[in-house]
């Protein structure tokens, strides 16, 4: 049943991310691309615009030679500032054209973290961190926007919840679900963040069932969560602190989000994501994404 999912990694694994000044960005690309392949998965993200090769000959020649496939990209918006809405469509539609001439199925939208969102994760009070009305019209109209020009290019739009941005409680992404039109704007279902924003990731995967149309796994420590609650330390440090460990060793019943997900008829991707920092020596990422790899087909036969 489970065996239709396809799993693969992401350059985050590794510590590239897309925050300005954070950790590693000096890994080079190949080598993510080799030990992604190396550690058994079978496809990849793209990571921030310009890490892998943006010529998509190129692009598609690097993941060919070592038998990967391109899942799509991550691109945040600027959901919440309605004067930046012209200028984020125009940077989503730059990646979705290098994902769409590279032959990639998706594109992975999110809002874009910011300070104050960042300073508050894990212990958001909607009330008074959230978006007004008039952001959340905004935010879903740029959404709407960028989805069905992205189905034109022939990519499936998913919206990623995540921590430190807008859009991370269970509310709030009910709030966007509720907004968007569900047949143009798919959930990528993110278990680490969901974990992270206060809710619980098997609970959501039978909430969304087939609105779900990517799934991000990671694994979370929760006595690292709840630390970082109490020291009302934000997003970044905790991922500092390994809030985010390999797979089958935190708390998520990852089993169950992807039984629950298959038995909804789930047959897509399934990506391993594991947020670190690499400039914490103990960080080993092509050890961690081996046995993350070996965990998923073990534990839940993928």
């Amino acid at each position: 049943m489970g065996m239709k999912i396809k799993v693969g990694n992401a350059p985050v694994s590794w510590g590239v991310m897309e925050v300005a000044g954070w950790g590693a960005q000096q890994v080079p690309c190949g080598r993510v691309l080799d030990e992604i392949g190396a550690a058994g998965y079978a496809g990849t993200e793209l990571g921030p615009y310009g890490y892998f090769p943006t010529e998509p000959e190129r692009l598609k020649s690097e993941l060919a030679m070592r038998g990967l496939e391109l899942i799509g990209g991550f691109v945040p918006l600027p959901l919440a500032h309605a004067e930046r809405h012209d200028a984020g469509y125009r940077e989503a539609m730059r990646v979705a054209e290098l994902l769409s001439q590279a032959g990639a199925p998706l594109v992975v939208l999110a809002d874009e973290m910011c300070e104050a969102r960042v300073a508050v994760s894990g212990r958001v009070a909607e009330d008074c961190d959230g978006m007004s009305d008039a952001q959340w019209k905004g935010a879903a109209r740029l959404l709407s926007r960028v989805s069905a020009e992205c189905r034109r290019m022939g990519l499936s739009a998913v919206f990623h919840h995540h921590a430190g941005t807008f859009v991370e409680t269970p509310q709030e992404i009910a709030r966007l679900c509720e907004a968007t039109d569900p047949d143009l704007l798919g959930l990528c279902l993110d278990t680490g963040h969901y974990t992270f924003g206060g809710g619980d990731p098997a609970e959501a995967a039978r909430l969304y069932g087939s609105r779900i149309r990517h799934l991000h796994l990671k694994d979370v420590r929760l006595p690292v969560l709840e630390a970082a609650r109490r020291d009302r330390a934000g997003f970044l440090e905790a991922v500092r602190r390994g809030v985010f460990c390999e797979l089958g060793e935190g708390s998520v019943d990852l089993k169950r989000v992807i039984n629950d997900l298959s038995a909804a008829g789930y047959s897509a991707w399934a990506l391993v994501e594991q947020d670190v920092d690499t400039r914490n020596p103990e960080v080993k990422p092509f050890e961690s994404a081996l046995r993350s790899r070996e965990y998923l087909r073990k534990e839940i036969g993928i």
